[in-house]
């Protein structure tokens, strides 16, 4: 019986366009990858990504090293489901494994849809399994939201390095930090101009530890965010879908949005990757029941890397 992972080992978007049946040799998939631009409906912006749709045949041992070749904020790697999902997924920025990522299940969870031609997709993360709901408006565009896990948090021990860091005198809400796998600290400051000013110290922020920087400002329904990460190899962020999530929290708890409420997050303009998230919060400030972030995606090309 043919299991999932075959579809996706057969997945080939130019074939589909141009109506022909993929080949089923899951050997032929062996380095083989489509890289997508995430949070954009328009190719060359956003965030890109690079999903290898069958890595069966790829090791552990060479995972990382092709997430390094390809210098992209995350590199995804479908394995066969082990409790219930569709697939499982490996996610792998330049410099590190990671249990959980925004853009990466988004656009994962869109390749998986249109191998598998269903709207409804599971993908198996280390941090538990994330549910997708999709939207294929075309062979290599769509949009989704997918349900996060919902973080935990507290005040971040190291505030005032931070703010050092990114030359910021203060800001105007506390400096928080959410956990929904990777860690991610808030900082608010008070006009979108003001984030877009930011030159931050990228040696003093990589001096942390492991943690993405989401500096941030806006009001109603849209908001504006520059997210640093440089100890994961990802100096600026184009749009970060793990951070969106918990921005969204942030905002809720501390008044500035009611719960229920969807929001736009604008990203990646300072680095020519304009991005649009959106997120929405269920629940109240005594429980968070449901975090939800969404976007588009886009395939906008394949490859194969020459190994064997």
């Amino acid at each position: 019986m043919s299991e999932p992972i075959d579809s996706l080992g057969a997945f080939d978007p130019r074939e589909r366009d141009r109506g022909l049946a993929p080949e089923t040799s899951s050997a032929s998939a062996a380095g083989r990858y489509v890289l997508l631009d995430v949070f954009t409906d328009t190719p060359l912006e956003g965030n890109q990504l690079a999903v290898f749709p069958d890595a069966r045949a790829i090791s552990e041992q060479r995972m990382q090293p092709l997430a390094r070749e390809l210098k992209l904020s995350e590199s995804v790697f479908v394995l066969p489901a082990r409790e219930g999902g569709n697939v499982s997924v490996r996610i792998f920025t330049p410099t590190a494994e990671l249990p959980f990522a925004g853009h990466p299940v988004l656009g994962t969870a869109f390749v998986v849809s249109c191998a598998l031609q269903q709207d409804d997709v599971t993908l198996e993360t280390k941090i538990g399994s994330v549910a997708v709901r999709l939207q294929r408006e075309s062979a290599r565009a769509g949009s989704g939201w997918m349900q996060q896990p919902v973080p935990t948090w507290g005040p971040y021990e190291r505030e005032q390095e931070l703010l050092r860091a990114l030359g910021v005198e203060r800001a105007a809400l506390p400096v928080e930090a959410y956990v929904n796998g990777p860690k991610h600290v808030y900082v608010a400051l008070e006009t979108e101009q003001a984030v877009a000013r930011i030159a931050p110290d990228l040696g003093a922020l990589a001096r942390l530890g492991e943690i993405g920087v989401s500096c941030f400002a806006g009001a109603g329904e849209r908001w504006k965010t520059r997210v640093f990460a440089p100890t994961l190899g990802v100096p600026e962020d184009p749009a970060t879908g793990s951070a969106a999530g918990p921005l969204a929290v942030h905002l809720c708890r501390h008044g500035r949005v009611p719960f229920d409420q969807e929001i736009e997050i604008r990203q990646g303009a300072e680095i020519d990757r304009p991005s649009l998230l959106r997120a929405r919060i269920g629940g109240t400030h005594e429980r968070i029941e449901r975090v939800e972030v969404g976007g588009s995606a886009v395939i906008v090309a394949a490859g194969e890397f020459l190994l064997d």
